[in-house]
């Protein structure tokens, strides 16, 4: 994989603030997305809902590409990039597959359900009519830390300075 330009990191940034927003005001799971058109505009926001709206489906992915769909008035959005926080789950990679986004750039690598290659590799698979290519480990550090801050809280376990809690 390729160094992350400028572009990819800006937008992760952005996706990373989404992550946030999700466990500072909704306490879900901080993973943010967002999907941009080939123009480089914003055309869906999402983050974690799937505490909130009982529904196993909404995830950030899932969220923002559900908003960009609609903003373009098409359930396929070509040409598109969708910057996630966490590499996406299996249902995420079909839905990006599905959707003919064009790319997907992931902060952290998921080592349990992760569909972009780690534990999976749907993205790639030569049996799919599309391929999505792929960037993994944009920021991942930080999105990493944040996922772990998040879930040692939860348990009651101490949160290392500086791990993304703040």
């Amino acid at each position: 994989m390729s160094l992350p330009g400028d572009i990819d990191m800006h937008f992760m940034r952005e996706a990373l603030a989404l992550a946030a927003h999700a466990r500072d005001s909704e306490d879900e799971i901080p993973v943010g997305a967002l999907v941009v058109d080939a123009r480089g505009e914003v055309i869906g926001r999402g983050w974690n809902r799937n505490i909130g709206e009982h529904d196993p489906s909404a995830h950030a992915e899932i969220v923002a590409m559900r908003q960009a769909g609609r903003a373009v008035g098409n359930h396929r959005l070509v040409g598109a990039t969708l910057y996630v926080t966490l590499e996406p789950c299996p249902m995420c990679a079909m839905a990006l597959i599905h959707g003919r986004l064009a790319r997907v750039v992931f902060g952290a690598f998921d080592p349990k359900t992760g569909a972009a290659g780690s534990v999976f590799d749907l993205l790639g698979d030569p049996r799919h009519n599309h391929r999505v290519e792929v960037a993994g480990g944009v920021l991942g550090d930080e999105a990493g830390a944040m996922l772990t801050a998040y879930f040692r809280a939860k348990r009651g376990r101490p949160v290392p300075p500086g791990s993304g809690a703040d």
